[in-house]
């Protein structure tokens, strides 16, 4: 069998890297283990301003109406939603963050983030906002899960898409480039946090990162607005609601555990005590993979060309895919130098 392209991997990153290729007339055959995935996983909140400081990535500008379209785009191909916009409310924890916030309100390039700001305490109903709250717009999450179901049902109906567990030495880069019984032009490793054993690219400098979630149903409705308070609440319907993430950097497994849970509980209990009334449904864990500069990791390796990764985009995977696997797919096409090339590591973290 002979394909173009031959993509490990079928979260985010190679499913819409996979879509793009397949627009473009390209043969792609995507390889899998079919087991759940850090995209499946994560909320897919998309959060143009971030941090204490209420920071805005410049690249956000022209990242989130890409996705707002590219998302928008699928759902009128597979005829259901798949981005759910919804208001967020940024709870303050002190008053240097009122004052941070003003200041963003201040500046023209973040108006269009920011909307009211109140400094009445506890203006909420049921939650503790002491300090007052600002509304930040154009936020969001994505519904991966059902996304990628209906993304993976389209590569098996067209006949690209095989469930294996890829063992590296099964992949052979010379004479020609082969897996198995597929020949192949190119090979793109999209599989995550497991690219730390990857033989050709395990020397980038991952910073992997364990995060757990919980989905909870509470007796009570609750607001429908997402909210921040340094954990974030993502509200499914009146009284489900999802609750993360935490952040571990030394247990860098899927296993979900109850001193995350414990901590996940603890903070809700920080901003509400009538929300404690709820049953787990759902405890959830993965690994995100992160990357030592916050940039995502994709280019060719400097070797073998042939082989590729599109990887590395962490926490923000909902919001900078649709547009850097468009540039990426492109840059194939057209064979271009790539967005975010990995070879700003090739000096410093590459040896032979």
């Amino acid at each position: 069998m002979q394909t173009d392209f031959l993509i490990i991997g079928q979260g985010l990153a190679g499913s819409l890297l996979a879509w793009e290729l397949i627009k473009r007339n390209y043969k792609v055959v995507i390889i899998d283990n079919g087991l759940e995935n850090a995209s499946q996983v994560a909320a897919g909140l998309i959060n143009p301003i971030t941090g204490q400081r209420f920071v805005k990535s410049p690249e956000v500008d022209y990242l989130l109406p890409a996705a707002k379209k590219y998302y928008a785009d699928l759902s009128t191909v597979f005829k259901q939603a798949f981005y759910i916009e919804k208001t967020m409310l940024r709870l303050f924890k002190n008053p240097s963050e009122i004052e941070a916030a003003n200041k963003r309100l201040s500046q023209a390039n973040y108006q269009r983030y920011l909307g009211q700001l109140s400094t009445a305490p506890n203006s909420l109903s049921n939650i503790n906002t002491p300090f007052g709250f600002i509304e930040q717009n154009q936020t969001g999450y994505l519904l991966t899960k059902p996304l990628l179901a209906c993304l993976k049902a389209f590569f098996i109906t067209n006949q690209c898409y095989q469930k294996a567990i890829i063992d590296y030495q099964d992949i052979q880069v010379t004479p020609v480039l082969r897996w198995r019984n597929i020949t192949a032009q190119h090979i793109v490793f999209c599989e995550g946090y497991h690219a730390i054993n990857n033989p050709w690219f395990s020397w980038l400098p991952f910073q992997l990162v364990k995060g757990e979630i919980l989905t909870l149903r509470h007796s009570m409705p609750i607001s429908d607005n997402i909210l921040n308070f340094g954990n974030w609440i993502i509200p499914l319907d009146k009284q489900l609601f999802r609750i993360g993430a935490t952040f571990d950097r030394e247990n860098i497994n899927n296993i979900p555990t109850e001193l995350a849970k414990n901590s996940l509980i603890k903070s809700l209990q920080s901003i509400s005590l009538s929300l404690t009334n709820n049953n787990v449904i759902n405890h959830q864990a993965n690994v995100r993979p992160c990357t030592l500069d916050k940039q995502p990791f994709i280019g060719h390796h400097p070797l073998h060309p042939q082989l590729s990764i599109f990887n590395g985009f962490g926490a923000k995977g909902s919001l900078q895919l649709p547009w850097y696997s468009q540039q990426f797919a492109e840059a194939l096409f057209k064979k271009i130098p790539v967005p975010s090339s990995i070879n700003r590591y090739y000096a410093t973290h590459f040896t032979a």
